[in-house]
């Protein structure tokens, strides 16, 4: 039987915010500033009914309903469209007092850790997602959320997974990294991190702007009702609003940086050619500020000059012509390769990828295609998101390894051989 073509996004939903959104560079003419709101002064009741729940069990019961009350379905399955858009908890079947909350990015949802989720609880970790706050429903639930929101969600979850284990770990991906490491600087007994495409700094220099033109432009691309706003599992369009959360988070992230080194295991993934963030920044703060010597930073691409010969950061090439992939992705370090919805057979295709027309509608039609992040071109080729991580299974063994050391330093360096 010949495998159906998957199912590809419409132009407006097709590069969602998680990335270097096409909403921002088209509502911002040529994308001269990455995002923008206006930080409310006060709480909505909206964002107030959100409030978690101290037990996970309750807080993922008021997800549930929430998402079967608000959502906007893109599918014939809504109960399997509230199933990967709601928090989430994988049990393992050999417990080992560890457990790891994991936080998803902006525009995003549970969904984003299917698969890392999996092989954590395969590890021995009780493993849990959250569901932030005006996420997993309709975009426009994003117009007044707050970052406190966020962070009272990710305290809630944490507080009540250190109830059940012994060892709490935090994980989180793009504006979910800024949470769990603004959390673990102001909570000591989280044990480690796992921070995957980290959001620390906007590749944009102009984000410094957007807490102050949301009042003017609610929405920098103005929803349109032919195209889809979001598909099954993430937005294609985020309000302004959201993206000066996501400028607040990385804002006190740096600030707390700057304050203090992080002295716990942290492994940190990275695409070189991430379009979202600025990957010099990251680097150059993994090399000075993560200081643990068990922590690693896997860079796919050449290696950053930040790390100096750091045996710590562990590089691999992300240009794979076996797998035609020009470039690695912000959101594709997330998925293996049997992913259902975003391996190479997955039946979601993210065809708006900064290229022309004619290539944006040749990939939609089932054209085959190359994949990188936002932005790149090549003559002969078109190009889709990559979705998924060849590396993904070695990913994970060093994922492993870095969790298995204890959180507090030693005077000699963890051997970098297990590692490789």
């Amino acid at each position: 039987m010949k495998t159906p073509p998957p199912k590809t996004e419409s132009r407006s939903a097709a590069r969602l915010p998680s990335g270097k959104a096409s909403c921002l560079v088209s509502g911002l003419m040529g994308g001269a500033i990455l995002a923008a709101a206006l930080i409310a002064c006060a709480e909505s009741p909206q964002a107030a009914a959100q409030a978690p729940s101290e037990s996970f069990q309750a807080y993922r019961h008021a997800s549930i309903e929430r998402l079967e009350r608000r959502r906007a379905f893109q599918s014939d399955d809504p109960a399997q469209e509230v199933r990967w858009n709601a928090p989430r908890e994988w049990r393992p079947q050999t417990p080992t007092g560890r457990g790891v909350l994991l936080i998803h990015g902006l525009g995003d949802s549970p969904w984003s850790f299917q698969d890392i989720g999996e092989q954590l609880a395969a590890q021995g970790f009780l493993v849990r997602t959250v569901l932030l706050a005006g996420h997993g429903t309709r975009p426009e639930d994003m117009l007044h959320v707050r970052l406190e929101d966020w962070r009272q969600t990710v305290q809630a979850q944490t507080r009540a997974l250190q109830r059940e284990v012994d060892h709490v770990y935090l994980g989180g991906f793009s504006t979910g990294a800024n949470l769990a490491l603004t959390q673990a600087y102001e909570d000591t007994a989280v044990a480690g991190l796992l921070l995957f495409s980290p959001a620390f700094e906007a590749s944009n220099p102009f984000d410094w702007l957007t807490p102050w033109i949301g009042w003017v432009r609610p929405w920098l691309l103005q929803p349109n009702p032919a195209h889809a706003l979001q598909n099954e599992v993430r937005y294609a369009l985020v309000p302004t609003n959201g993206f000066a959360q996501f400028y607040r988070s990385s804002r006190t992230v740096r600030q707390a940086l700057a304050g203090a080194t992080y002295d716990k295991p942290v492994l940190m993934v990275v695409a070189e050619h991430d379009s979202l963030i600025d990957t010099t920044y990251v680097a150059r703060s993994f090399a000075t500020r993560f200081t643990h010597p068990a922590s690693r930073l896997i860079w796919y691409g050449t290696p950053p000059a930040a790390a100096h010969g750091d045996p710590r950061v562990l590089a691999r090439p992300d240009r794979l012509p076996d797998w035609r992939i020009s470039q690695f992705s912000h959101m594709g370090v997330l998925f293996a390769l049997d992913n259902p919805l975003y391996g190479p057979r997955g039946r979601l295709r993210i065809c708006m990828n900064g290229q022309n027309d004619s290539a944006t509608a040749a990939c939609e039609q089932g054209t085959p295609v190359w994949f990188s992040d936002w932005g790149y071109q090549e003559d002969g080729k078109v190009h889709a998101r990559l979705t998924f991580n060849p590396y993904f299974d070695w990913q994970t063994t060093v994922m492993a390894q870095v969790l298995s050391h204890p959180s507090s330093p030693t005077s000699e360096m963890a051997r970098t051989d297990n590692f490789r």
